[in-house]
């Protein structure tokens, strides 16, 4: 085992809106990997004091630092503190080529690294000889196929709820801006305001559109001759929600992209 492997580990998912850090043990263990602590950052903000206190309980040692990003800015910025801060710690961020994962497609090297993670914990997961469907429901939602041989197919990616609500808004006259934190599974179907109507647009539309397409990715692997339905995992923000939704098949898994960071640096 390499030496820098025996020091904790801090697995970062640079999202487009937040931030999330997740300390795992030094000496790992069998199964999916979970964070003992983990840390949300409001990547508008960047608010690396909050950062440096959730650090306290390792500060004194070395520790690896291993980062998926979709957002170059804020990346740079963690790791030029990193290099300011804690210049002996070792820091990786991470790429496709990184990731013990088939990708079935032809430029690997272009698809957003946490679709990447997220599949690569879901091969985790999933059970022997099914395919997985990993749903990420953030700033942008994806759907993603993994088949039953653990390689990576490809998926959709869609605006999340409130991307398509500032939309709405923005490119839009009269359509006020919609909160869309507190939208959930009561929110009615038949909106009887312009407010409620884009309420229901908004959830129910994201909704649909993960069952269509969780559908239609059933249909393609069993055309390509696999006979087990799909597990599903689904993580992000409204990940819960939409869980409840899909039925037993269905797992939330809230910290599904760290657990990819955790995995594709024990590799």
């Amino acid at each position: 085992m390499s030496q820098t492997r025996l020091f904790p580990l801090i697995a970062v998912d640079v999202g487009n809106a937040r931030t999330k850090l997740g300390r795992f043990a030094a000496d790992g263990g069998a199964g999916l990997p979970e964070p003992e602590a983990v840390l949300a950052v409001d990547n508008a903000t960047g608010d690396m004091d909050g950062v440096a206190e959730w650090l306290e309980p390792v500060a004194a040692s070395r520790v690896r630092w291993s980062i998926g990003s979709v957002n170059r800015p804020a990346a740079t910025r963690l790791i030029d503190w990193l290099r300011a801060r804690r210049p002996d710690d070792s820091v990786t961020l991470l790429s496709s080529s990184d990731l013990r994962l088939k990708v079935a497609l032809p430029r690997p090297d272009m698809v957003g690294v946490d679709r990447l993670l997220d599949a690569l914990a879901a091969n985790h997961l999933r059970r022997p000889d099914h395919p997985a469907v990993v749903v990420d429901v953030g700033t942008a939602i994806t759907v993603d196929l993994v088949s039953a041989d653990g390689t990576f197919r490809g998926g959709a990616i869609l605006p999340g709820m409130a991307m398509a609500a500032r939309a709405l808004h923005e490119f839009t006259d009269l359509l006020p801006l919609i909160e869309t934190s507190d939208l959930t599974t009561q929110s009615a179907a038949v909106g009887t305001s312009t407010e409620s109507a884009m309420r229901s647009g908004l959830f129910w539309g994201a909704v649909g559109a993960i069952r269509e397409l969780i559908g239609r990715m059933t249909e393609a692997e069993t055309d390509r001759g696999s006979a087990a339905e799909p597990d599903v995992f689904l993580t992000g923000g409204a990940g819960p929600l939409v869980a409840e939704l899909l039925g037993p098949s269905a797992r939330h898994v809230p910290q599904l992209t760290l657990s990819g960071v955790a995995l594709a640096a024990g590799d």
